[in-house]
């Protein structure tokens, strides 16, 4: 199970990372740049079907096809703790080290796309998410609670559809 989850989380986290990373560059490069928070978790739950494929590898190939719910979610979810922590520390590698004025960047990209009425409100806002960034601990909370979430769901439902018992035969032979 070790491996399964070191191997699914390592690639999760791989891919995680690397759309993080293009997603930072892209703020930085196009003064134009628009998020799309419905796109990004779209494709963060496309990301997330490996745990889906670690899951059923596991269930296939270690545990001759059947698998318990609660093996099948704890499996997803340390394959998704596993991407997710990957997720976290480079993140804060990458922010400490080689952006340390994201915020500076990304909040006028934010207020661009906030309507007026919700202008002031939303600045406000921003610059409070601006003063709880400078501690590390909630950087670290709510980079996890980024990802972390999609993870967890998508833990669940593997779990529900990839679960298989052994049927007992003869308590069904009363009949």
């Amino acid at each position: 199970m070790k491996k399964n989850i070191l191997i699914f989380g390592l690639v999760l986290g791989i891919i995680l990372c690397v759309n993080m990373v293009y997603m930072v560059n892209l703020c930085y490069t196009n003064p134009d740049f628009k998020s799309n928070e419905i796109l990004g978790y779209a494709a963060m739950v496309v990301v997330f079907s490996f745990i889906f494929l670690g899951v059923r590898n596991y269930r296939n190939k270690q545990l001759g096809g059947l698998i318990s719910f609660g093996k099948a979610f704890k499996t997803g979810l340390l394959i998704a703790l596993a991407g997710s922590t990957m997720y976290v520390v480079v993140w804060l590698f990458y922010y400490y080290l080689f952006v340390p004025d994201f915020l500076d960047v990304y909040i006028p990209h934010v207020l661009k796309e906030t309507p007026a009425s919700d202008l002031a409100v939303k600045t406000k806002e921003m610059q409070s998410f601006k003063e709880m960034y400078k501690n590390p601990l909630f950087v670290i909370l709510i980079t996890y609670s980024e990802v972390l979430p999609v993870g967890l769901v998508i833990a669940l439902i593997s779990a529900l559809v990839l679960k298989r018992k052994v049927i007992n035969i003869e308590a069904n032979s009363t009949l």
